[in-house]
């Protein structure tokens, strides 16, 4: 049950801690979003997602966009229900103060390969990525790889310094980085 309930939580407090973060460093966001989708088939699509906002970091500020879609050339998803879903591509565009591109990358569930299991790749799509905060190490993204409609998923945080270099890490879960007392 506990596991449930933090599964459930979790992107709420990712969101709220994406939102609630930043309160020393200025801040503009606008994001755009549709409705998600069923096609004639049954096919299940996420909605489509696009979220802008400008940060600052060391003084400069970086403005990040985040696009999700819906990719139909990606490998399809079936659920243990039977339920079809179309997996995700997320861009993440990152520029400078005078609109000089920093980075810029497309990413798949395939790109997280290095830190999700094979074996739950195969069986996940890419559900999301926000900007989660400003480090010393640089700009942090939370991406998730999730089972679809399922509290089942791969926390990874992404690390883009100022100069454009890219780091990934598999997120502990809270339940691992707290065991439960033992009786």
């Amino acid at each position: 049950m506990k596991r449930i309930i933090l599964y459930f939580f979790l992107p709420i407090f990712l969101f709220c801690m994406s939102a609630c973060n930043h309160k020393s460093s200025k801040q503009e966001k606008k994001e755009t979003f549709t409705s998600d989708s069923v096609d004639s088939k049954g096919v299940q699509r996420m909605q489509e997602s696009k979220s802008d906002q400008t940060v600052k970091l060391n003084g400069k500020s970086f403005h990040i966009t985040l696009h999700r879609v819906s990719d139909d050339s990606l490998a399809r998803v079936k659920t243990e229900s039977g339920e079809w879903y179309v997996d995700n591509r997320i861009t993440l565009r990152i520029t400078g103060d005078k609109g000089n591109q920093i980075f810029s990358k497309t990413f798949t569930k395939k790109s997280f390969s290095s830190v999700v299991d094979e074996d739950f790749i195969t069986h996940a799509i890419l559900e999301g990525m926000v900007f989660d905060k400003v480090t010393s190490k640089g700009l942090i993204f939370a991406a998730s790889v999730c089972y679809p409609q399922t509290d089942l998923y791969s926390p990874v945080t992404i690390t883009i310094t100022p100069t454009g270099s890219m780091s990934m890490a598999k997120e502990e879960l809270m339940e691992e980085a707290y065991p439960e007392d033992k009786e």
